[in-house]
């Protein structure tokens, strides 16, 4: 059987129909720092953090997207081929997405988000699906608890919010290899950022690791309010974009549903004009609906009503 690849934002309904599947992996530039260790206080870090997320209004990306499916969950793990995608990110909540099918480079799916709510459009499915971002009626089917929101939060590392978060910082470790492919322990920061506003309880919201080699974002982790590590985010292979250092490899790993979506930038461009028609998506007409989280939608998602009809 013709195996089928599940792609981002509710991948398990992004189906691609493939004739074998093969993962291409990206080498990740990383070994010892032999250099001297950067010393940075917490409101060093802070600063840093909230600079950096200062500088990106929008991003328009070019990505190679690699997916990983499985774990102990499940006993096995699936690699899925790699294809092309693009990405539109415009802050606030902004967020667009296709993926291309393999070889005809026709779409596979595409996706755009405000922030609250998103449409999905699966064009080898004939499916166009709506929904929020909040998973309201959890699905036994982890890929259908995935939302774009998710996508959105680890492809930027947000700023702090110094008036409703509360940020502690320790001295920590990450496993590296040594030119000889050895693992040895190498310093890191580590920032733990508690959001305690009036309104709720106080919770752990993310943490975020810094290498001491330049004080870049190696990894941000973004909790539930459980306390469960919902997404993991790892950043590797950065270089200068417009004034701005990004980088090339991110990996958006979800541990509770084994997921793991790994982007490979091709093309970055920063704060290039993005207008509001370029997130518009509408629904292709005869396409399947489907309404997820309770969602009402609206006329522009239903159709044109009925013609009246008159009768003599």
């Amino acid at each position: 059987m013709l195996e089928r690849v599940r792609l981002v934002a509710l991948l398990t309904l992004v189906t691609l129909p493939l004739s074998g599947c093969f993962f291409r992996s990206h080498r990740v530039t990383k070994s010892v720092f032999v250099g001297q260790l950067k010393q940075a206080t917490l409101n060093e870090l802070i600063q840093k953090v909230n600079n950096d997320a200062a500088k990106i209004k929008t991003l328009q990306l070019t990505v190679d997207i690699d997916t990983s499916v499985g774990g102990s969950k499940t006993g096995k793990v699936t690699e899925y081929k790699e294809i092309r995608g693009y990405i539109l990110l415009r802050k606030p909540g902004n967020l667009r997405m296709q993926g291309l099918l393999p070889v005809v480079h026709n779409r596979a799916f595409d996706m755009v988000s405000d922030g609250e709510h998103f449409r999905l459009s699966v064009p080898p499915k004939n499916r166009f699906v709506i929904g929020s971002q909040e998973v309201l009626n959890p699905s036994d089917k982890p890929f259908e608890n995935l939302r774009p929101r998710q996508i959105y939060d680890t492809l930027i590392v947000d700023a702090i919010d110094t008036k409703n978060d509360l940020a502690v910082l320790e001295a920590g470790e990450v496993l590296v290899q040594d030119p000889k492919h050895h693992e040895v322990s190498e310093p890191n920061y580590i920032m733990t950022i508690i959001h305690a506003d009036k309104k709720t309880s106080p919770w752990i919201e993310r943490k975020i690791y810094f290498s001491r080699e330049d004080l870049s974002v190696q990894k941000q982790v973004l909790f539930d309010r459980e306390g469960n590590a919902a997404t993991v985010g790892t950043y590797n292979n950065y270089s200068m974009e417009s004034g701005v250092m990004l980088p090339h490899l991110i990996t958006i790993d979800r541990p509770q549903e084994q997921y793991t979506l790994q982007l490979g930038v091709v093309k970055a461009l920063v704060n290039v004009t993005i207008t509001d028609e370029q997130f518009q998506l509408p629904r292709p007409e005869g396409s399947e609906l489907q309404i997820m989280d309770n969602v009402t939608p609206d006329q522009s998602i239903l159709g044109p009503p009925p013609k009246s009809q008159h009768f003599r």
